[in-house]
């Protein structure tokens, strides 16, 4: 007997498969070793039962992937969450900013979810919503007072979300409340200096009904801009492209060129400091190492 599911789990060898009759535990055929193939969480696949009742078989066959990320590695995502707290711990622009080029760059469509919102002020989200709301969807919640959850939950309707952020944001908290048995760690937020400890250890997915499988990833402190060109980092920034028109150079990267139409934008006040400044110091950073 054959199934189809997708794997929401994968440990020291062992797939675990989500199917309409439950979660089964699989190994992969050797077939996949051969041809160099590993299997994701992500990844739907044919199983071959050998148990139904002790919900055991084989991974047979992978279906072909969409979208993928590295880190961490999942396969057929929708979209991804970038969840960061209003407040304790305040948001870090420069984090975020990683985080939005990073799923640009794999091609993720994002919503920037800010948690906390019992206990941020109004001048930090207009602030951030001044800077990327042209440009992102912001959803603005509190797991803690229940707010703005009901509209979260439609937009992970028949799809498949990974939650990224860093730590102490609760995005394994707003996991737990989606998903009441996923028996998730939170941790507690170190007072002394107002990050979250690790708690999150490898990519999972968890089925939160209608259709819908979220991914709590783990949480990054910073995250190394690998396999981006330092003259592709421009094209990440989408509201960059609004005014490249008004770039003299064909392949401006917007940095020493006197007649540029970006840093134009950025004089009026249309492209957010914060953001510039960010790509600035990406490109340097991406400079640097391509130089060594």
């Amino acid at each position: 007997m054959i199934k189809e599911g997708r794997i929401i789990k994968g440990i020291g060898g062992f797939y675990y498969v989500h199917t309409k009759d439950g979660v089964f535990e699989c190994r992969a055929k050797g077939i996949f070793r051969k041809l160099h193939i590993k299997p994701l969480v992500g990844d739907i696949v044919e199983i071959d039962i050998i148990d139904e009742d002790k919900k055991t078989g084989n991974v047979s066959a992978i279906r072909d992937r969409k979208i993928s990320l590295i880190r961490p590695a999942v396969a057929n995502i929708d979209q991804a969450f970038i969840v960061f707290a209003g407040a304790k711990p305040d948001p870090n622009l420069n984090l975020l900013d990683r985080f939005l080029v990073m799923m640009e760059a794999a091609g993720v469509p994002v919503t920037i979810v800010i948690n906390k919102s019992d206990i941020t002020s109004e001048e930090c989200l207009e602030n951030l919503n001044r800077i990327y709301g042209k440009d992102y969807k912001i959803l603005n919640i509190s797991v803690k007072e229940g707010t703005g959850l009901a509209e979260l939950r439609k937009l992970l309707k028949d799809k498949f979300t990974v939650f990224a952020g860093p730590s102490g944001v609760g995005k394994s908290s707003l996991t737990n409340y989606l998903v009441p048995d996923a028996g998730m760690e939170t941790g507690d937020i170190s007072r002394k200096i107002e990050r979250g400890k690790q708690t999150t250890r490898h990519a999972e997915l968890f089925f939160a009904g209608d259709g819908a499988y979220i991914c709590d990833t783990p949480g990054f402190g910073s995250l190394e801009l690998f396999d981006i060109g330092k003259n592709d980092l421009k094209d990440l920034f989408p509201e960059f492209t609004k005014y490249e028109e008004g770039c003299r150079f064909k392949g401006c990267v917007h940095i020493g060129e006197r007649e540029c139409g970006v840093k134009d934008a950025l004089a009026r006040g249309d492209i957010a400091e914060s953001r510039y400044e960010n790509y600035k110091l990406m490109y340097e950073e991406i400079a640097d190492r391509r130089q060594f």
